[in-house]
C-alpha cells in the first residue's frame, strides 16, 4: 500500500490510499494495445519522456447540457497501488511472445511515483472538453517512465470514470425532476450489469443525491443508508392468519406486553368495516394479506412499512395497513408507511393519502393522515415528470432498472489524449470539429458572475496569467471564432487540483468522505442556472478558451494539417 503528502507537504506524515473497491482494478484491466504501444515505446526509447494526458467527454449524456463528474477517488487508488505482480508478468509474456525478456524485467520495476494528477474534485458538476482529470510527468525526474506508465492508465481510467460520471448524473437528473422534499431510494442491484455494475450504482446514485440503497453491501462498503421493506413474495406465502404461532409483542416503552396482537389487530380492522366514514369503500379483506402485515409488524415493529399491491390497493391493502398500524400505535409504535409496486401511482398514493386522513380524523390519530407513502415499480425520470404534472402523494420513490443500466444513453463516452509530449504541445485532428482536441497543459477556471451562478469555464494555457475578479475577460469558443464574449467575473475558481503530487513534494488534496463529496455534489447543482437544469432544451453551458489559447489552437492547427493538392 502506498502513501502520498498531505496537505502541508510533509513527507514525514502520510495518508494511506487503500487498494481499489473492486480487486478486478489491477494494472491488467486495460486494453491489449496498452502494453503493446507501451512495448513499441519502450523499443523506441521513448518510454522516458515526458508527457500530459488529458481525460475529458464530449458531449454531456440524456440530451442534458451538465454532467456530474465521479470516480476519482477509485482512479487514485489504482494509481497509489500501481505495480506488476509476478503473475501479472507471467501472462503478459505468454500473451506476447515476441517481445525482449528485457521489457518485462521493465515492466516488474515500473510504478506511479513519478506521475502527477490534477483532477476536478469529485461531485463537481462539469462540461464536455474542459479536462477532467490531467495526468503529466514532473520535469525534475530525468528518468521518469510516464509516457510508458500513463499509456498504461488510459484504460481503466476512463472504464473508472466513465459509469461512475454516467450513473451519477443520471441520479442527479432523477433528483431534480422529483424535487428536494422527496426520497430517493437506490434499488437496482437485481438489474445491474453484473457485482461491480450494482455495487458501483449505489455508491455514485448517492453521490448524484439519492438518499438510500437496498443494496446492503454497497451499505458496508460505503456507509450508505440502507432501505427495504418485503416483497410480494412474502405476502403470498401466508395462508391464513392461523399461521401466525407468536402473536405476542412487547409495548415500545416496555412498560407491558400484548399477549394476543392478532386479535387487537382484527379489533381495529373490524372498526375501520364499521365506520360510516368507510362504509362502502371496502369489505372483507384478504385474511392472508393481514395475516403478513401482522407477521412482519410483530418482527419490526419500530419500522413497519408494507408493501400494498398483492391483492387490491384499496379494498384489502390500506385497509389491513391501517388495522396493523393502529394496533401498533396502541402499544406506542408509530408505522412508517405503505409501498406501492403497480397500478396508478398518482391516483392510489391520492386515495390512500384521503384513506389516511379520514382515519386521523375518525379516530383521533395526530400525524396519521402523514403516513409516507412510498412508490416503485419501473420509475424513470419521465415517470416521475409525469407524477409531477398529475398531483400525486407519493414521498419517497424507489427506482432501479433505469437508473442503474442509464437505460437512455449507454455510455458517457470519456476520452484520454495526449496534449504535450517533451514540453511540446499535440493536437488531434479531425474531420469532425467536436473530436478536434485542445493541446497543451492547461489551466482551468470557472467563472462566477453577479448572482452566484456559474457563467462559463474556461481554458489557458499553463503560463498564462489567471483570470481575476473584477477583470473584463474575453472568452472565445475553442473552434468558432463568431462565438465570443467579455466576462467580468465576481467569483473565479480554479478547476483543477492536486490529488496525487508524485515526486514532486507538490501540496495535495485529501481525497473526502463520499458523504462530503454529495454534499459537494449538491451545492453545485445549486449553483447552476435552472436553464442549464431543465429537462427539455435546456440552454449550453459557455465552454471557451481564452483568446490566446484559441490563436494557438488555430495556429497548431495549420501546422499540422496537411495541405491538398488539387489536378
Amino acid at each position: 500500500m502506498e502513501t502520498i503528502p498531505k496537505e502541508n507537504g510533509s513527507t514525514t506524515a502520510a495518508t494511506p490510499i487503500r487498494a481499489a473497491t473492486n480487486p478486478m482494478v489491477t494494472p491488467l484491466l486495460t486494453d491489449l494495445y496498452q502494453f503493446t504501444m507501451a512495448y513499441a515505446y519502450w523499443k523506441a526509447g521513448k518510454h522516458l519522456e515526458r508527457a500530459v494526458f488529458d481525460l475529458y467527454f464530449r458531449k454531456n449524456p440524456f440530451g442534458g447540457e451538465y454532467t456530474v463528474f465521479a470516480g476519482l477517488e477509485e482512479c487514485i487508488r489504482l494509481i497509489a497501488n500501481f505495480h506488476f505482480k509476478k503473475d501479472d508478468i507471467s501472462f503478459m509474456r505468454s500473451v506476447m511472445p515476441n517481445c525482449e525478456d528485457e521489457f518485462f524485467e521493465y515492466l516488474t520495476k515500473i510504478d506511479c511515483s513519478d506521475v502527477e494528477v490534477y483532477a476536478i474534485p469529485e461531485g463537481s458538476v462539469v462540461f464536455p472538453k474542459v479536462p477532467l482529470i490531467r495526468i503529466e510527468g514532473p520535469v525534475a525526474v530525468s528518468n521518469s517512465n510516464v509516457v510508458l506508465v500513463v499509456q498504461l492508465l488510459e484504460t481503466p481510467f476512463v472504464n473508472l470514470v466513465n459509469y461512475a460520471s454516467l450513473v451519477a448524473t443520471n441520479a442527479a437528473r432523477h433528483r431534480f425532476v422529483a424535487g428536494k422534499d422527496k426520497m430517493l431510494m437506490e434499488f437496482g442491484l437485481r438489474r445491474a450489469q453484473g457485482p461491480d455494475g450494482g455495487i458501483s450504482a449505489s455508491k455514485y446514485c448517492y453521490i448524484g443525491g439519492f438518499d438510500a440503497t437496498s443494496n446492503v453491501a454497497a451499505g458496508n462498503l460505503f456507509g450508505i443508508p440502507l432501505r427495504g421493506t418485503h416483497s410480494h413474495a412474502f405476502v403470498s406465502s401466508y395462508m391464513s392468519p392461523d399461521e401466525i404461532v407468536v402473536k405476542s409483542l412487547r409495548s415500545h416503552d416496555g412498560s407491558s406486553t400484548c399477549m394476543d396482537f392478532l386479535t387487537l389487530v382484527r379489533t381495529w380492522l373490524s372498526k375501520l368495516q364499521s365506520s360510516e366514514s368507510f362504509r362502502g369503500v371496502f369489505g372483507e379483506t384478504n385474511q392472508s394479506e393481514l395475516a403478513a402485515f401482522t407477521s412482519y409488524a410483530l418482527a419490526f415493529p419500530n419500522n413497519f412499512l408494507a408493501l400494498v399491491d398483492t391483492y387490491d390497493v384499496m379494498r384489502s391493502g390500506i385497509p389491513n395497513f391501517c388495522a396493523v398500524a393502529l394496533a401498533l400505535n396502541d402499544l406506542g409504535y408509530t408505522a412508517s408507511g405503505i409501498r406501492l409496486d403497480s397500478g396508478d401511482l398518482a391516483y392510489l398514493s391520492s386515495e390512500a393519502r384521503n384513506f389516511f386522513l379520514s382515519v386521523e380524523k375518525e379516530f383521533n390519530k395526530s400525524g396519521f393522515g402523514k403516513m409516507a407513502v412510498t412508490a416503485s415499480n419501473d420509475l424513470n425520470e419521465e415517470t416521475l415528470d409525469a407524477l409531477n404534472k398529475q398531483g400525486h402523494e407519493i414521498d419517497a420513490f424507489g427506482i432501479g432498472t433505469y437508473l442503474v443500466t442509464c437505460y437512455t444513453q449507454a455510455a458517457l463516452g470519456c476520452v484520454f489524449k495526449l496534449v504535450e509530449i517533451k514540453d511540446q504541445p499535440r493536437i488531434k485532428l479531425s474531420e469532425d470539429v467536436t473530436k478536434v482536441s485542445i493541446p497543451c497543459k492547461k489551466r482551468c477556471f470557472r467563472l462566477y458572475g453577479k448572482e452566484g451562478y456559474a457563467l462559463v469555464d474556461i481554458m489557458t494555457g499553463e503560463d498564462e496569467t489567471p483570470p481575476k475578479v473584477g477583470q473584463r475577460l474575453l472568452c472565445r469558443h475553442p473552434f468558432n471564432e463568431s462565438k465570443r464574449a467579455y466576462v467580468v467575473p465576481q467569483c473565479v475558481e480554479e478547476l483543477l487540483k492536486c490529488y496525487w503530487p508524485g515526486s514532486s513534494n507538490k501540496p495535495r488534496e485529501e481525497l473526502p468522505s463520499l458523504k462530503k463529496v454529495r454534499e459537494r455534489c449538491m451545492q453545485q447543482l445549486e449553483q447552476m442556472r435552472s436553464d442549464h437544469m431543465r429537462r427539455l432544451n435546456p440552454t449550453p453551458y459557455k465552454v471557451s478558451v481564452s483568446a490566446k489559447l484559441y490563436d494557438f489552437i488555430h495556429f497548431l492547427w495549420l501546422s499540422e494539417a496537411p495541405v491538398g493538392e488539387l489536378q
